[in-house]
Parts: structure tokens; sequence; C-alpha cells
């Protein structure tokens, strides 16, 4: 006889810092619901428990990449990988979230039923590697798979690549225990990765060199912060934190403001915190001067300017210049010069896909998330009971996915006061689009197609600015554009029911 389907409130999917965040705001705002986090690795920890290369570490402060529920405590402002990993499992073993996830668990696909208003998930189970197939159903959906594909890197065409002797890695799949003492290693890629990699390889590096095809921006942050550390001396844990939260909130989004309102005052400010440690103005200019302004792509941090420190070393050095080909011993550029190499780090970007690979269907018909608005930056209009957990792209990706977990909970309250099954955010019909994210990156330009669009206007955003969201999310009302109890263009057990 056949066991019985397993039915939750709320299934979420993915274990890393939405996912943990996500259960405790279910756990404390919604204790009566029943909920799963079904986890496709084996551990707790998503991008922070994959990425494992040579000084990974945070971009942001941990003062706001953390929760606002779990003070962060190291004394490091900017976290390093096992320093945030293990801060990730202490939340979820404290909040009571460990036993709610189920390990080596994928989502293959979802479909949503209109007539029962639920959704029947069809899941891998991973069990001494034999693969099996389950199936559980849920009344509410909610993604916290972050963007990033864990197990295909994005891979450009390298041409010759397969004719380089040395080692070739990606970091995305850094090897346990890999030596490179002694070897010259060249870092193709000018992002975050490589800003993170290049000072965490001079130690041991014969020598490190960084291959751009363009400028880049970069940015000296501290490592510590000194107000945080006094806030700290006189204050008890939790409010220390919360006030080393506020100000960090402040801050960054203050220097993203000058970036978008005064963009050569920017530029002039980036030049001179690295004309303060690398002391060469042709250097400047040639590597670290781009075309476009701050923030139009992503900035990326230094702490303590160790990226310009390592180059004022001459341990490291940058190189401007396109690939021709590599060859046997390294790589030749367009401009006819060779770089020697004995290891190539390709850090050329991430691939990025949305629900982890999975699919999803309403009433056996697939879903196409890049023809979908956003809604409240959690919502996707055409998607009933469903919610998608993203973060902040100029801020720390936990200030967003907070929120998002908080307006769920919000919706789901209101669901049930007001007897209700189903909820859809319903946008105007001929409602202007534009693409989700909008940095001009190449690694977020390749993916437009892969996520909901924005619309041209509130509800139907993915903000930028965290003061300017919290009310919006914490205390706009919850039945704006919404219907109720009904796919719209499609036929239910129920009336419809639809508050403008």
């Amino acid at each position: 006889m056949a066991s019985p389907i397993e039915h939750l409130d709320v299934a979420i999917i993915g274990a890393g810092l939405s996912g943990i965040g996500a259960a405790h705001r279910l756990r404390t705002e919604c204790p009566g619901k029943s909920f799963a986090i079904f986890e496709a690795r084996d551990a707790v920890g998503g991008t922070w428990d994959l990425f494992r290369y040579p000084g990974a570490r945070s971009d942001s402060d941990m003062f706001t990449l953390s929760y606002p529920w779990r003070p962060w405590t190291v004394p490091e402002s900017i976290g390093d990988q096992p320093a945030i990993l293990n801060y990730l499992q202490d939340a979820a073993e404290e909040s009571g979230v460990t036993p709610h996830i189920r390990f080596a668990t994928r989502m293959v696909s979802a479909d949503f039923s209109s007539e029962t208003s639920r959704w029947t998930l069809h899941l891998d189970t991973d069990d001494d590697g034999a693969t099996h197939r389950r199936t559980v159903t849920c009344s509410f959906l909610y993604a916290c798979t972050g963007y990033y594909n864990y197990t295909q890197p994005y891979q450009p065409d390298l041409p010759g690549l397969e004719d380089f002797t040395g080692d070739v890695i990606h970091p995305q799949f850094w090897p346990a225990g890999f030596d490179y003492t002694g070897k010259r290693v060249v870092v193709v890629g000018s992002g975050a990765t490589t800003i993170t990699l290049v000072p965490a390889m001079t130690d041991d590096a014969a020598h490190v060199t960084m291959l751009q095809r363009s400028p880049s921006y970069v940015v000296t942050v501290p490592r510590r912060d000194r107000f945080s550390d006094a806030a700290r001396k006189i204050l008890p844990a939790g409010p220390a934190h919360r006030v080393a939260r506020a100000r960090n909130v402040l801050y960054p989004l203050g220097f993203y403001q000058l970036c978008m309102r005064l963009p050569r005052v920017a530029k002039a400010y980036l030049r001179y915190k690295a004309r303060g440690i690398l002391k060469d103005e042709q250097q400047i200019r040639d590597h670290f001067t781009p075309a476009y302004n701050p923030w139009e792509q992503r900035v990326c941090a230094a702490p303590d300017g160790d990226f310009y420190r390592s180059l004022a070393s001459g341990k490291a050095s940058v190189v401007t210049d396109r690939i021709d080909r590599f060859t046997a011993g390294g790589v030749r550029l367009a401009s006819g010069r060779e770089l020697a190499a004995d290891v190539v780090v390709t850090a050329t970007g991430l691939a990025l896909q949305s629900l982890g690979g999975s699919n999803l269907s309403v009433d056996g018909v697939p879903v196409e998330l890049g023809e979908s608005l956003i809604y409240r930056g959690v919502l996707v209009s055409g998607v009933p009971n469903f919610g998608y957990s993203l973060g902040y792209t100029n801020a720390s990706w936990t200030l967003r996915s907070d929120l998002s977990a908080r307006y769920v909970c919000r919706l789901l309250k209101h669901m049930d006061r007001n007897g209700h099954t189903a909820a859809v955010p319903v946008p105007a019909s001929g409602m202007a689009r534009r693409p989700l994210l909008a940095l001009s990156s190449n690694f977020m330009l390749r993916a437009v197609k892969v996520f909901p669009r924005q619309g041209s206007g509130t509800p139907w955003t993915l903000g930028a600015n965290y003061l300017l969201d919290l009310p919006l999310v914490l205390l706009g009302k919850v039945s704006k554009q919404m219907a109720f109890d009904a796919v719209p263009g499609r036929g239910s057990t129920r009336q419809r029911k639809k508050v403008a």
C-alpha cells in the first residue's frame, strides 16, 4: 500500500542565507504553519558552503549580511568564508531550523493546481548514491535558491585553453589542498572573486597576475569597523548589533546614492583612495578608471585596501588586455605580449539560474519567469502562492531577503484571516517592463531572460533602497493589485476575489 503524500503549509527551497532566515521568520511570525526546507546539498550554507577558494569572504559588512535577530560577534566586520559558514550553522541550530531541513533533496519540478490551491513538488533525494523520486504537496512555495548555478560555472570561449600544460582551476570548484607555492598564477577576470583571490594568493605564489579585459572600480573598506567596536564596548551584544547594523545600512547606501547622483565626485573619491596606496597615477589610469560610472557595474571591495597593497608590494600585477589564445606555457595577448603561467584561474563569472534549475508550472502550463513581473520584490505575476527570495545587488543580500520573508509571513496571515487559499499578483495590462537587475555587468546581462522583470512602478519593482523598501514591504497594503482564490484566466472551484 502506497504511503500517503506528505502535505506542508510552506515548502522552502534552499538552506542558505535566505532559506534559514525565511524559516526563522516562519517559526516566529507564523508559528502554527508546518514547513520543511529542501536542500539539494548535504549541508547548510548555500554559497558559503560551496565557495572555498583562497580568501573567500563577504563583499559587504557582516552587520547587515547577518540576520537582525542573531548578532554577528566576530571582531572583523568583513567576514571570511569559514566564519560566515559557522555563523549560519549556529543560527540554524539556535533558531530551531535545522530539524526542518531535508538534506540531499533537490526540487526537480513543481506544479500548482488552481482546483486544490496546492503545489505538487517532485523531489529527488540522494540516498547513499541512489536517487529516489518522491512527491510532497504544499500550500505555499518559497524559493530561497539564490541565483547561482551551483553545478556549472560560466565558461566563456578561451581559445587554446586545452593546450595549456599547467593547472586550470575555476574558483567555484577549488580543489581542496591545492598547492600553488612558488608558482606563477594568472587570474583571468576582474570581478569580486578576482579582487579576493589576488591578495590571498600572493604570500605563497611566486607572482600573481590579474588579467582583465577592461578597467574596473575597486573601493577600499575597513576590515574592522571602529564604530561597531566602540558600540560593542558599551552595549550588550543585541543592542550593539542593532546600532552597528543601522550605521552600516546608512553608510553604503550613502555611497551608492553618491555614485548615482554625483558620479564624477564618486570617481574622484575612488581614485583618491587608490592613489593613497598605489601612488602610481599611470597604473590607476590604465587599470582602474573604467569608461562607465561607479555602480553601473558592481563596485568591488578590498578590505583595508589589501588588493592595492598586493600590487604595491610587487607580488602581484594587473594587465588590461584581451586574450589571443592560451599556449603551453601561458597566455598570449592581443597586444602580442605573453604571460608565463603555471596556474590559470578562470574567475570569468558565474552562470546564473533561477529556482536552482527546477521547473514551475501552473495547471500543467510551464511558467516562463522571464515573461512575468516581480511584485514587491518577492511575488511573481501569474504564479499563485509563490515567493522568490531575492537580495540587493548594491547592498547586503540579507537586508532585502529578510524583508521578503517578513512580507511572505504578512501575506500568509492575511490569507488566514480572510479565509483565502490562493493569492496571485495581477499587473495592469500593457505595463512597461524592464530588467530585474539594473547592473550592466556581463553575467547579469546574460541572465535577463532567467528572472522576472520589473514593471513601471510600485509595487512592481525590486527596490534598491532599504530605507524606502522597509515601509513599503512591511506596511504596504497586502491586497493591492492582488487576486485571491483564483488564477486569472483559469478556472477555480471558488469565486474569484480581487482587491485593487
